[in-house]
């Protein structure tokens, strides 16, 4: 295991580098911030192209995860992992032991859960080497899925979207592109469906196209990003991978929302800005995807459904808060969000700072 701190170079607080020959182990762990509480946030199972592909998703995860922890309301910081390899091929049960060592080494500093490439039934077995598991299976006491409630939050930060963009949070009648329909994206369907909007779909998975196909015989498939994109859509809804938001992208869409459950949409920093300009509404991705997060945190305390929904509701109000924001200073809502995640983060943080000084007995060496 190597760990580095840095320190001026970049905003992370640790990042934990673990390899382990014997079970084909090579893991990245990043603590972005634990000013609000632990860091929590999911293993990525990917086949990276190098290591160095490998860091810069894991620190670009962990940052919104802080962020989004901080906008949710929760009293978690941010933090990823990513295990580098082929989940078909490289996952085993001495795999993900030898990973729930490492997690455990750390301390309860970092907490983690499902994301791409793991799921439930991984984490029950990070956990048989670790106490610092969430997004468990139910038989195990665990919230099991956390697609479900993050579907709901995309859907939340829809309403707010379209409120703020057309006067009317109905989304009946709205044509929906959905690019992506796994776990997340497949529910998310469901739901617009139930919603009355006109929902069209692509992914790169020809046998999830056919399960959502299947459910919904009168939806509309096209063939890819690019035919996607260049249909007649009032909303484009990013569900897979991210940085889909690239320049070229943005200045061919002819949406006027853009809001969906992919992490790091904005393929560079310069993209929140161009979207502003184009006049399109983006809803930021960490925040409107919070609802899994929101889910298997409260799994932490005992897991309460109706609770974590209740909380997943909440996405509409910060949304709209934020389009306010953004509105009010002549920002990307994006800016908004920051603003208003680094201001908890500072504020709270703080006053949990000043509790751990308080707690230090009277005349002990600080």
């Amino acid at each position: 295991m190597r760990t580095q701190l840095f320190d001026g170079g970049s905003e992370h607080e640790q990042v934990v580098f673990c390899q382990d020959a014997r079970s084909g182990l090579k893991a990245i762990i990043a603590v972005y911030s634990t000013a609000l509480g632990p860091a929590l946030g999911g293993t990525r199972f990917y086949p990276y192209e190098s290591e160095e592909a490998a860091l810069a998703d894991v620190l670009a995860l962990s940052r919104g995860m802080a962020y989004k922890s901080a906008l949710a309301g929760l009293d978690l910081g941010g933090g990823k992992a990513v295990i580098i390899g082929d989940p078909a091929e490289d996952k085993s049960e001495a795999l993900l032991r030898a990973y729930g060592a490492f997690v455990a080494s750390l301390g309860g500093r970092y907490i983690t859960a499902c994301d791409v490439g793991t799921f439930p039934a991984d984490m029950d077995v990070v956990a048989r080497e670790c106490d610092h598991v969430t997004g468990r299976s139910v038989e195990f006491g665990g919230a099991g899925d956390s697609s479900i409630l993050t579907a709901f939050g995309v859907l939340q930060g829809l309403f707010a979207a379209a409120e703020h963009r057309w006067g009317n949070a109905g989304l009946y009648g709205r044509r929906v592109g959905v690019e992506g329909v796994g776990k997340v994206g497949s529910r998310l369907v469901d739901l617009l469906a139930e919603n009355g909007a006109t929902v069209v779909v692509s992914d790169v998975d020809t046998e999830a196209l056919g399960r959502v196909q299947a459910k919904h015989p009168d939806i509309e498939v096209v063939s890819g990003r690019a035919e996607l994109t260049a249909a007649d859509l009032d909303v484009y809804t990013p569900c897979g991978l991210g940085g889909v938001l690239t320049p070229e992208l943005v200045e061919s869409l002819s949406v006027a929302v853009v809001c969906g459950a992919a992490n790091n949409q904005l393929a560079d920093d310069g993209v929140a800005k161009q979207l502003h300009d184009r006049g399109i509404l983006y809803a930021p991705d960490y925040l409107v995807n919070s609802g899994g997060l929101v889910q298997v945190a409260d799994e932490i305390g005992g897991f309460d459904f109706a609770r974590a929904e209740a909380r997943v509701r909440g996405v509409r109000d910060t949304a709209r808060r934020i389009f306010e924001v953004a509105d009010e200073r002549a920002v990307p809502p994006v800016t908004a969000a920051d603003l208003l995640a680094e201001q908890r983060i500072r504020e709270v943080g703080a006053v949990r700072s000043l509790r751990a000084r308080l707690a230090t007995p009277v005349g002990s060496a600080r």
